[in-house]
């Protein structure tokens, strides 16, 4: 028999997973936090979202610094960046219970194949966040906009996972919560129509050091942002998803009427941490090619971006760049 209620542990209690965490016990929910550098201030003062949608604090939180200290949870949501999952292996096993749901809050493409490996996760479900959060201090999450989710089901084999009782138990606790969700019955198409938001704006705001209004009112970079979602839609129809036209148009309405926003890719950048290059831009370049089509505007965007990152990394200096 089922529990009636889901208990969650966050990991990674950062800009998405501290808001929607927070959201989740703010609701009643059972919710519990792994911090690293943000610990002894979280464990004294709790966490504090500042949002569009109405300024709340949790001043008491369950909060861990050790992954064997956290009690063992239905659902993990794993909110770190891809560049972090390698630490997985050896916290999920601790965290879990039975159940080994794992909810990922994470963009990009291929990363559910690598969680999949990891000992006692035996669901996986995806969580695409349409949202704008920020956190901008020890503890603070800054929410700006937007906030809905979509929830798919992964397969190892790809196929579409259709609307499960997980998926739909999930949904129900992060609609109680205030989230908007929405549920699709296949990840890869999910993935492929987040790709299309993601892959030119968290690259063109790192990149130009702008931030997605500037880009978008621009025409020559709105024509830019154009054609790479145009060729994101591209790389999906190779894997028999198609995206409409409508989808893409929807696209630029929604970035022209959000508050000017810069990418946490952007952040990660001006903080000297490695991008997400690999799960954003690399696998689906990958995904295309395996599929016989080149993806030339990506994958000079893509390019551009690991050279920052290796002058941030110091290539650059050792070059004389």
């Amino acid at each position: 028999m089922m529990k009636t209620a889901f208990s969650y542990a966050v990991i990674g209690t950062g800009a998405v997973g501290g808001y929607y965490g927070s959201l989740l016990q703010r609701s009643g929910k059972e919710a519990h936090y792994l911090l690293h550098s943000d610990y002894d201030q979280v464990k004294r003062n709790g966490l504090t979202i500042v949002s569009v949608d109405g300024d709340f604090a949790l001043p008491q939180v369950n909060a861990y610094n050790d992954p064997r200290k956290l009690p063992r949870c239905d659902v993990a949501i794993v909110a770190l960046k891809a560049t972090a999952n390698g630490i997985l292996s050896d916290i999920l096993p601790c965290v879990l219970n039975e159940t080994g749901i794992v909810l990922l809050l994470q963009n990009g493409f291929g990363q559910e194949d690598f969680i999949a490996t990891i000992s006692g996760v035996k669901t996986i479900v995806a969580g695409l966040c349409f949202v704008c959060t920020t956190k901008t201090g020890p503890g603070t999450i800054c929410h700006q906009d937007y906030g809905s989710v979509i929830l798919a089901q992964f397969t190892k084999d790809g196929s579409p996972g259709g609307i499960t009782q997980v998926m739909q138990r999930i949904a129900a606790d992060l609609t109680a919560a205030g989230v908007s969700v929405t549920t699709s019955p296949d990840l890869i198409d999910a993935r492929w129509r987040k790709l299309v938001w993601n892959i030119p704006f968290s690259g063109l705001t790192t990149l130009f050091q702008a931030d997605t209004a500037r880009i978008i009112n621009w025409p020559p970079m709105q024509q830019l942002v154009k054609d790479l979602m145009q060729e994101v839609v591209e790389g999906a129809s190779t894997l028999g998803r198609i995206i409409p036209p409508a989808f893409v148009d929807k696209m630029i309405a929604d970035t022209r009427n959000m508050r000017p926003y810069f990418s946490s890719m952007k952040f990660d950048l001006d903080a000297g941490k490695d991008l997400e290059l690999e799960a954003m831009y690399r696998k689906p370049l990958e995904a295309a090619a395996a599929h016989g089509r080149r993806l030339a505007r990506i994958e000079m965007l893509y390019e551009e971006l690991s050279f920052l990152q290796e002058k941030n990394r110091g290539w650059g200096k050792r070059a004389n760049i």
